[in-house]
């Protein structure tokens, strides 16, 4: 066996015994052979005397039976189970390199280690989903971005749906989650809420699609549901998303103001108090819970989409930007960083795919919600997530700071 870089005993130094020492390495030698030269009984009694001898060993002899073994196709399990549990720099080797290793190896390594393996592990070629899924449960950042880098790692969508949860106290994770190609315009859109600015820009640039073709394919549709009255509620949401028209036409008639545009004005004017907010939000055609949580938000970019979804012009936008009190100018006399990074967002987006972002938050963060969901958020019973509907479940994310978690 030719010697790895050796790892630092951690014992007393001991005695260098040759005869333990050529012992190890023909032991090793003979689990290497192949099955034309040794059965799989011989093997695996061949490996339980070396897991009894490695047992007493020190870390070093351990590390080089481990860098011989690494590169075999088949492997003994107790011998696999004990060194995938010994020091990373060992376990190391294995977890790299060795392709005999079954899933089921892996999760019990990950489950019965530390960071340090998992870490390792993290970086493996081929994961598979049960794997990674495992590796994401214990929530470690690290690990999660060693995963995320790894491109030959497969996530499941549950697996990706934890780590937009995650990212929302490791705002780090979404930079590389947007990277992979496993995440969805549903996980996106509600990372945006707590994603950096640039990573925003990405959101928007990436998975802000347009709804022509589902327009074009339900065109015969509208007249259909007309006809019924509108009565069908499953169809009426559906055709509510997919539709050209985003204002709330219904709205005006009812409403002290003469149009979407007047009351933004008025609320630019006098400021933004919770009547005005709930009306901009009814004209925009969409419900006050996703009207404040697009105001209230600190970067800004919501209140640009929101403007450009319904038709509003720049000053419309300017002076929404003003309602809710942000500023304009830096303190010399410049234009602010944010409300120049809401203009460029203002300016990049056209109004169909600004409509599927902002119908799709409305549609999760308040058509969405239910009794039992609104329950579960307060609790934060994320254990239950796959009872509900993607959107219920990124409802459940977004939401989660506004009802106190």
């Amino acid at each position: 066996m030719t010697d790895p870089a050796p790892v630092p005993d951690q014992e007393a130094p001991q005695p260098a015994f040759r005869a333990r020492h050529a012992l190890l390495k023909r032991l090793a030698d003979v689990v290497s052979l192949p099955g034309s030269r040794v059965n799989a009984f011989e093997r695996a009694v061949t490996g339980d005397l070396l897991v009894e001898m490695l047992r007493l060993a020190a870390p070093r002899e351990r590390q080089r039976v481990a860098a011989r073994l690494a590169p075999l196709a088949e492997l003994p399990n107790s011998l696999a189970r004990m060194l995938l549990r010994d020091e990373p720099a060992i376990a190391g080797l294995l977890l790299e390199q060795c392709a005999s290793l079954t899933d089921a190896d892996l999760v019990a390594c990950a489950r019965d280690t530390g960071a340090e393996h998992r870490f390792l592990m993290a970086g493996r070629r081929g994961l598979t989903e049960v794997v990674t899924e495992t590796l994401i449960g214990f929530g470690e950042q690290g690990v999660l971005e060693c995963l995320l880098r790894n491109t030959t790692a497969r996530l499941s969508q549950s697996g990706v749906e934890a780590i937009v949860g995650l990212s929302r106290q490791m705002p780090l994770l979404c930079g590389h989650l947007l990277r992979r190609p496993e995440l969805r315009p549903s996980g996106a859109y509600v990372m945006f809420w707590w994603a950096p600015a640039e990573d925003r820009k990405t959101i928007l640039q990436r998975f802000a699609v347009s709804r022509e073709v589902m327009q074009e394919v339900v065109e015969d549709v509208f007249a259909m549901a007309a006809e019924e009255g509108w009565q069908d509620p499953v169809s009426r949401k559906a055709l509510q998303f997919i539709e050209r028209r985003q204002r709330n036409r219904a709205a005006i008639d009812k409403s002290p103001y003469d149009s979407l545009e007047h009351a933004v004005t008025v609320a630019a004017r006098e400021g933004l108090n919770r009547e005005v907010a709930a009306e901009i939000a009814y004209l925009a055609g969409i419900k006050p819970l996703t009207g404040a949580k697009i105001m209230g938000d600190v970067g800004g970019e919501p209140l640009a989409i929101l403007c450009k979804a319904t038709g509003m012009s720049r000053i419309d936008l300017q002076n929404l930007w003003r309602s809710v009190r942000r500023p304009e100018t830096t303190p010399d006399g410049r234009v602010h960083p944010d409300w120049d990074r809401v203009q460029v967002t203002f300016e990049m987006l056209a109004v169909d795919r600004a409509q599927t972002v902002l119908r799709y938050w409305n549609w999760s963060l308040s058509s969405a919600l239910s009794p039992d969901l609104l329950r579960a958020i307060r609790e934060g019973d994320e254990l239950a997530l796959d009872d509900y509907s993607t959107p219920e479940r990124a409802a459940m994310m977004a939401l989660a700071e506004n009802f106190g978690r």
